[in-house]
């Protein structure tokens, strides 16, 4: 499924929105531009790479160096190809304007930073040894769609559906869509607790765990950060 719009205008510009946008692009311009022993030096040195950050708890606290730790807001910046930017940036687009507006642009900006890190961490938790690094707005974003899933619950999301080589667009409530995707991520992220190396980690995989862990700080924090503030007065959002 292929989220298209929300049907939920905003009465703002979002310039955070537009500029996590604008500044992930110019990170991926970056890495593009980089040969590929390069690339591989950049990633270990601005993406999570959850093996260096456990090896950082063994350090006396006079001697720890923060380089590890700024990696859990630098990561959130760095993707893997430009299909991986591309799906990040449409769901920032589609769902991050409307948080913004609701919350406010700082208050907005702090969640947004903040569900990345906790989203990191968490697919830290469940793959603290892997030496791959973990990068991608997609914690983040993850946790702007759990918020959203609180506050706009029967906002509905117009969709590409396939069906064989064709696709049909359908308008699909908030609460199903991200709901179905939430669980998804929370499968996939317990099947891959019985491999070997976490799926989400290794050979190119996906974050799930930390998908997953975005959604659900998204929607314990989003009420800390302003999101039914005003509520009453917003008669578009279906409630």
């Amino acid at each position: 499924m292929v989220p298209l719009k929300d049907d939920n205008p905003v009465r703002i510009t979002p310039y955070i929105t537009y500029g996590l946008i604008a500044v992930n692009v110019a990170c991926f311009l970056i890495e593009a531009s980089l040969g590929s022993d390069r690339l591989d030096l950049f990633l270990h040195q601005w993406a999570l790479v959850p093996s260096e950050l456990s090896a950082s708890f063994a350090i006396e606290p006079s001697a720890l160096s923060l380089n590890e730790w700024q990696t859990l807001i630098s990561s959130q910046f760095l993707h893997g190809g430009i299909l991986h930017l591309g799906g990040n940036m449409l769901y920032l687009w589609i769902f991050g304007n409307n948080l913004e507006e609701q919350m406010g642009r700082l208050r907005y900006l702090s969640f947004y930073l903040l569900c990345g890190a906790l989203a990191a961490l968490t697919q830290w938790f469940f793959a603290p040894l892997s030496a791959i690094p973990s990068l991608g707005a997609s914690g983040a974003i993850a946790g702007v769609m759990g918020a959203y899933i609180f506050r706009f619950p029967k906002i509905n999301i117009l969709t590409l559906i396939p069906l064989g080589i064709l696709f049909f667009p359908v308008r699909i409530p908030a609460i199903f869509y991200l709901g179905i995707w939430f669980l998804q991520q929370a499968l996939y992220g317990l099947l891959s607790l019985g491999a070997p190396m976490n799926i989400g980690m290794e050979n190119g995989g996906i974050a799930y765990w930390a998908h997953a862990g975005g959604f659900v700080f998204g929607a314990l924090l989003g009420p800390l950060f302003g999101l039914f503030r005003g509520v009453t007065s917003r008669p578009q959002d279906g409630m």
